[in-house]
């Protein structure tokens, strides 16, 4: 009996476990751990530390998000900053580096001043004094705000006007355009004369014609009236308060005009044609047109320097510029070579200037002519020297004393014609009036008028009126410093005009140029 309740008390616990529902799997992970269930120390809550640090973080994103944006900011004002390091020392020489070419890295140069100026990332002249009142000169009647100038070859087809203008120039010449597209010369014709900052040059007037650049203009005029709500008549016709040309308050855009190369040169009514042809395309679009008789790598194109020749083409240029469709028209100037420096050769052209009712003189293109060019103890490598034997014009800052001589000689001949031409229009003009004085009032005179009659002190002829306007010289050949600029024009030149020294000096050239200016006219100033 004792033996059955003992197993009877065994039994009862374990069919009371049995009796029990098993816990499910899930339950079995749950309870197998026990330090989910049972906390090993006092229940912690949230720290306020990781709140407080949510606003710093922002903070700091901001900070350095602001900080990268100043940074580029600056960097963007410095890099298209004319005065910048880079535009002078970095870019040109890569340029020359990379395009062995020089065609190539010209028409790479003007294509990325193009695409930059668009997107307004453009190299310009920042600095608000760079121009002033001591710049400021008078040309044509009209207040230039500077007297520095780009020479056309740098913009031969008007792509990019307005990204010049933005270097700080107040003259920008565009061209040389021809009456029909031409292709220029073979290639290469494009050389750089490193050792002495020299190019040789014998592209041939490569132009895509008057009618491409004519479209190129009259849509950069479009644009602008567009902008500010005028239309393209009213902006040429004044209206708009800016020239016609340049679309600039003080600024102006020369378009420079060419024969074609297979127009026969000795056919002076072919000729004229071309040149007629391109002044009714492009005279409106025009502030100045340049007729250029001086490139050396067209055919027949300096024996039109020639008085007879050369009066004729400038007569037929001048009247169908004085037809032009608006209100101002442009002015006329001839470009001239400095190889023609002859004496009777100079004053040839001086005559054909003023029978034909031309407004001025650029005096200076690329010259045939390599002596004196290399300067004096300077001895080329061989790459330079084989160069220097390339047939083309020559350009280059050994230019610059032919240039000064020759624009001093313009000056002094220019200023002497018109005094012979007041001279003789004022004897003229006495002997008409001493013969109407000895007529008046005979049977096959004229009738004595009872009112006084005013004299006519004036010119009568159309020299005597022509010589009563100074004819405006611009130059251009071997400029590279601020000095070398104040001497052509103490010389007697309104402008002076650069090139082949921004091509090495890059973007800064005409602002560092103006720059020098005032300084030497300061130093002048403080030495009195």
């Amino acid at each position: 009996m004792a033996s059955s309740n003992r197993l009877a008390g065994r039994l009862v616990p374990t069919a009371l476990a049995s009796a029990r529902p098993r816990p499910t799997f899930a339950a079995r992970q749950h309870l197998s751990r026990p330090s989910q269930l049972l906390p090993s120390g006092p229940r912690r809550y949230a720290s306020s530390s990781s709140a407080e640090s949510l606003p710093l973080s922002r903070l700091k994103v901001a900070l350095w998000s602001t900080s990268i944006a100043l940074s580029g900011f600056v960097v963007y004002l410095y890099v298209t900053d004319t005065r910048s390091f880079i535009h002078r020392y970095v870019v040109p020489p890569a340029l020359r580096v990379i395009f062995p070419d020089a065609e190539d890295g010209h028409n790479i140069a003007v294509s990325a001043l193009g695409t930059l100026y668009d997107l307004k990332l453009n190299p310009r002249e920042r600095s608000s004094s760079a121009d002033g009142p001591e710049l400021s000169v008078s040309v044509f009647g009209d207040d230039l705000r500077n007297p520095i100038g780009i020479s056309a070859g740098l913009d031969k087809h008007a792509q990019i006007p307005d990204a010049l203008f933005a270097l700080g120039a107040g003259v920008v010449e565009v061209g040389g355009c021809t009456p029909l597209a031409q292709p220029g010369n073979p290639r290469p014709r494009m050389f750089r004369v490193p050792g002495i900052d020299g190019l040789i040059n014998r592209y041939g007037l490569n132009s895509h014609g008057a009618d491409h650049m004519a479209m190129k203009l009259r849509e950069r005029v479009r644009l602008y009236a567009k902008s500010i709500g005028l239309d393209e008549e009213s902006v040429l016709n004044g209206e708009a308060n800016v020239p016609p040309g340049s679309l600039l308050p003080g600024r102006m855009l020369l378009v420079q005009i060419a024969k074609n190369k297979d127009t026969d040169g000795s056919n002076v009514e072919e000729v004229s044609r071309d040149y007629v042809y391109c002044v009714e395309r492009l005279a409106k679009y025009a502030d100045v047109l340049v007729v250029n008789v001086s490139s050396p790598n067209t055919p027949g194109l300096r024996d039109l320097q020639a008085v007879e020749p050369l009066s004729k083409i400038l007569s037929a240029v001048v009247n169908e510029a004085r037809r032009a469709d608006r209100k101002t028209k442009p002015k006329v100037m001839v470009k001239v070579s400095p190889d023609e420096d002859d004496e009777s050769q100079m004053q040839g052209i001086v005559q054909a200037i003023f029978s034909s009712g031309v407004d001025g003189v650029i005096v200076g293109n690329t010259t045939r002519d390599r002596a004196g060019v290399i300067p004096p103890g300077v001895k080329l490598d061989q790459q330079d020297a084989r160069t220097m034997t390339e047939t083309g014009g020559y350009s280059g800052p050994m230019m610059f004393d032919r240039t000064l001589n020759l624009v001093g000689r313009y000056r002094k001949m220019l200023d002497s014609y018109s005094r012979q031409v007041r001279h003789q229009d004022t004897i003229d003009k006495e002997a008409v009036d001493s013969s109407l004085a000895a007529i008046e009032g005979t049977l096959t005179g004229m009738v004595e008028d009872k009112a006084p009659t005013a004299k006519n002190n004036g010119p009568t002829s159309l020299l005597g009126k022509q010589a009563d306007t100074p004819k405006v010289i611009f130059a251009t050949g071997g400029i590279t410093n601020g000095e070398q600029a104040l001497k052509i024009l103490n010389a007697g030149a309104s402008v002076a005009m650069i090139y082949t020294a921004l091509v090495y000096g890059g973007s800064g050239t005409v602002t560092r140029i103006k720059s020098q200016m005032k300084e030497e006219m300061k130093g002048g100033a403080q030495k009195k």
